[in-house]
């Protein structure tokens, strides 16, 4: 997977004529009756009957840089191989985009490779976690299977070698850039509720550093997988996890109580606040921790103030009339935060 030749750049044309060109059934080996497309911040994913394919977008921010095919090849290649921890199965692969002497351009065929696409196989929709606390279909069960997998993955995933001053020193520093960002006055986010969740997490952190440091000293931080949410769940016979964020792996570096936190923050915001209890007895029981109450609150509340400012960050690149949206989600995270931010004293 190496660096663009000077035929790849003049035949690779633009990501939109690539995107364009993945929108027909033509470009595919399966030539699929129909093809549905999802753009995120840094892909476009193409769904095909049987599969997905993910095609980066070359962009570059303070954390990452996809401006070169390369560096699009390299992290195709570690999104498969990081999640294949959680969904062996899902991940098939990297597959090329190519452009034959013709000028047709294909999947996974010989030719001038213009780009790499990452290839899954297509999940079920109805059975992603955030579809069936929307459909009113999940059961505890369900949870507790989901529970089981991430227990045994954290319990099964070697500690790191982390200082744990400087993981609370770390702590503090994404809750004050929380802060920095939900309190920019453009963003015109209820100052009220910034202010108090941003003061309780910083309060806890300055008053009982030992309830942060001790999880180092335990040995409790993994390389989890960074974006624990609902829609990456899905509960098949055996649950899969998908989408970690293998773009960095500072993301990834986590504890455990962390990312059940989050989760747990995400179900409640979706309507399935009892997704926490569960979630928690069955982690303890797998692996002998026990995270205290107020350790498990202050990432829920900073968690939901990391939502809030990824999505009032939307309000930088759409429309205007799509902003109010985006601020009401934002105000949604903060009311949660603000709530979690209370039991923290």
């Amino acid at each position: 997977m190496a660096g663009e030749s000077p035929r790849n750049q003049r035949n690779s044309g633009g990501l939109a004529q690539k995107v364009a060109l993945l929108k027909q059934p033509q470009t595919y080996p399966e030539q699929p009756a129909r093809i549905e497309v999802v753009e995120t911040h840094m892909s476009w994913v193409f769904l095909t009957d049987r599969h997905a394919y993910k095609l980066k977008k070359p962009v570059r921010y303070d954390f990452l840089d996809f401006t070169t095919l390369a560096a699009r090849a390299k992290n195709c290649v570690e999104e498969v191989r990081l999640n294949r921890r959680l969904a062996r199965d899902v991940y098939l692969g990297v597959v090329p985009l190519t452009v034959d002497t013709q000028g047709r351009v294909h999947v996974g065929e010989q030719g001038e490779i213009i780009d790499w696409l990452v290839k899954m196989r297509r999940l079920p929709a109805e059975y992603l976690l955030d579809q069936m606390i929307k459909a009113h279909t999940l059961q505890k069960t369900d949870i507790q299977r989901i529970a089981l997998v991430l227990a045994t993955f954290y319990k099964d995933s070697p500690p790191l070698e982390i200082n744990g001053e400087q993981y609370r020193v770390q702590l503090e520093r994404d809750v004050r850039n929380n802060l920095q960002e939900l309190a920019e006055p453009s963003h015109a986010l209820p100052n009220a509720l910034v202010e108090q969740s941003h003061h309780a997490q910083l309060t806890l952190l300055r008053r009982e550093p030992e309830l942060f440091e001790q999880r180092a000293v335990e040995e409790r931080i993994v390389e989890g997988h960074g974006d624990l949410r609902p829609e990456h769940i899905c509960l098949e016979p055996e649950p899969v996890i998908v989408d970690c964020l293998e773009f960095n792996r500072q993301f990834r570096i986590v504890d455990p109580a962390d990312e059940l936190a989050f989760l747990a923050m995400e179900c409640e915001h979706l309507g399935a606040a009892f997704v926490q209890t569960i979630l928690f007895q069955t982690y303890a029981q797998i692996t002998s921790d026990s995270p205290p109450n107020r350790l498990v609150n202050f990432y829920k509340s900073y968690r939901a103030c990391l939502r809030a400012k990824l999505a009032i960050w939307h309000t930088r690149e759409l429309e205007t009339a799509a902003w109010p949206k985006w601020r009401k989600l934002a105000s949604d995270y903060l009311l949660l935060a603000g709530e979690y931010g209370q039991q923290l004293p």
